[in-house]
């Protein structure tokens, strides 16, 4: 048997603030019409009663036909860089009073059409993603259905939409003329998957590094389709395992970093391999040595991206927009480790 309490309607809450359930809609919603008088007696009417708008019947009625909601894809929200992302969107959110329905897309293209479709079905004003790797035809239908959309990390590959990354492949490059500069001539490369645009880019400064100091490329050093810590910390050993191991890393991926780094301590050469990683993740700065990194700024890329979006709600006509938020080199230790 339910046992649920009926949840008080705008006619219980009209009945007793002796008003109309138009003035109190009125109310309810933030439209001009009522007075202060009657406004506080609706108002007080609903705390005694504990009512709770309906914001999903309410959107239908409203002229805008807005939701109050927007969605959110990431690839996977227990990495502390998607989760980090998720927060600064969420707290440009909440001063708009507009709620984040958020998921984890697991880079996988059935998954993410799945969950376009539900936030879809739900109405939300508009979705921040962060695309599957490959393919992004279910992102391009629901754009081409009018949906306000924001890609993050990763530029789309249709237009008509706006996009937030950072300086991927010059930051990379960066790197790897730092670990060059400190004398390292045997440099390798561990990425994430082949099929992100992301690792092409980190990649590809990997190569323009190797080539403005002068190095030629030792493809045997190169490591790809890396996802996770686990492969990371399996390839790493592979590396070290070479008649001629690296004596530098430039890790591209922040967990890919962490497993590497786990390959390093345990054969104690943590203090002799130098190691650059792009991304953060914590507890970096508390290893010994602490790992220097190629840190995003997240929370940038996270207020950039709800900039544009609920600039788009609102009715932003105007060209498409590539945001590029500047990444910076973190010194803490690993990557300034010079060749023995």
């Amino acid at each position: 048997m339910d046992q649920r309490r009926r949840e008080p309607t705008m006619r219980d809450v009209a009945a007793l603030a002796k008003v109309s359930t138009k003035t109190v809609s009125r109310v309810v919603n933030g439209l001009p019409g009522a007075g202060a008088e009657v406004a506080g007696r609706v108002r007080a009417a609903a705390r005694t009663l504990g009512y709770r708008p309906d914001l999903t019947a309410s959107s239908l009625r409203r002229a805008d036909r807005r939701s109050a909601t927007i969605g959110v894809l990431f690839e996977d929200l227990s990495n502390p860089f998607d989760s980090a992302l998720l927060r600064a969107v969420e707290d440009r959110a909440r001063h708009s009073g507009v709620l984040v329905l958020a998921g984890s897309n697991e880079d996988d293209h059935r998954l993410q059409r799945e969950l376009l479709d539900s936030l879809s079905a739900r109405r939300v004003d508009g979705v921040v993603v962060m695309a599957a790797g490959g393919h992004q035809d279910a992102l391009q239908r629901e754009r081409e259905r009018g949906t306000p959309m924001v890609l993050v990390d990763r530029p789309p590959t249709f237009g008509g939409t706006d996009c937030v990354t950072t300086t991927n492949r010059a930051s990379s490059r960066d790197a790897v003329l730092r670990l060059a500069d400190l004398g390292h001539r045997d440099i390798a490369f561990l990425g994430d998957r082949r099929t992100l645009w992301t690792s092409q880019e980190r990649y590809t400064g990997y190569l323009e590094g190797l080539a403005r100091a002068g190095l030629t490329l030792r493809e045997e050093l190169v490591r790809t389709d890396l996802h996770g810590a686990g492969p990371a910390t399996d390839a790493t050993g592979e590396l070290l395992d070479a008649a001629r191991p690296p004596t530098a890393l430039f890790t591209a991926q922040n967990l890919v970093t962490v497993g590497a780094m786990r390959a390093l301590r345990a054969r104690e050469l943590h203090r002799r391999v130098a190691v650059i990683g792009f991304d953060d993740f914590p507890l970096a700065d508390l290893l010994d040595p602490g790992v220097t990194v190629v840190r995003q700024d997240v929370p940038g890329i996270g207020r950039k991206a709800a900039e544009l979006i609920f600039a788009r709600i609102d009715g932003d006509t105007s060209p498409p927009v590539h945001a590029v938020v500047p990444a910076a080199l973190v010194r803490r230790g690993s990557g300034e480790i010079a060749p023995s």
